[in-house]
């Protein structure tokens, strides 16, 4: 696994760009703490992070390109459009999928919900720029504790992964989940 920093990254972004395009998986920050991420779209990157995470049974999220995409690919009631309004934030809103081929079938596993997360952080930008949703999920196995630091990471996920952007030890925790799928609205706090 190669390890750079955002500097490094920026400098051949063209090249990092065109490797998660093409199927790479790789350890991204975000405004809370690590990411798993690669293409939600291609369905051998996802499983990928799902063997590497060893998670075979819950849904993935994403970070979305744009609110746009959102709108476009998922049920937004009139509580749904109040909680987008909070992004880029530290949440991640579950939203009724209406457009089953805006993500790889192992994203969601037929769920029928889809995961949503709009950081307030730079990530946001580099998904926007790649133009599809981008696969965010803790870079831990499933079951452990969250990576905060690079001396968290696993080391059979370090191995299972193309590369890493690191800029240092994360203070935050994993994102409040906003159930918005049903009537009531449901908050869960990790």
């Amino acid at each position: 696994m190669e390890v750079i920093t955002k500097e490094e990254f920026l400098l051949e972004k063209v090249r990092y760009l065109k490797l998660i395009s093409q199927g790479s998986v790789f350890i991204h920050p975000t405004d809370t703490i690590y990411g798993i991420g690669c293409d939600a779209t291609n369905e051998a990157a996802v499983r990928r992070v799902r063997d590497a995470k060893q998670r075979n049974s819950m849904p993935f999220s994403v970070i979305a390109p744009s609110k746009r995409w959102v709108y476009d690919n998922c049920e937004v009631s009139a509580e749904g459009e109040k909680w987008l309004d909070r992004l880029p934030g530290p949440y991640t809103l579950i939203l009724r999928l209406k457009k089953a081929s805006a993500i790889a079938s192992s994203v969601n596993l037929g769920s029928g919900t889809l995961g949503i997360r709009i950081p307030r952080h730079w990530i946001s930008d580099l998904v926007k720029e790649l133009g599809f949703p981008v696969l965010s999920t803790s870079a831990n196995l499933t079951g452990r504790q969250y990576m905060t630091a690079i001396d968290d990471l696993d080391e059979s996920i370090r191995q299972k992964v193309d590369f890493m952007v690191y800029e240092g030890e994360k203070e935050g925790r994993p994102s409040t989940i906003v159930k918005l799928f049903e009537k009531e609205v449901e908050l869960v706090e990790r």
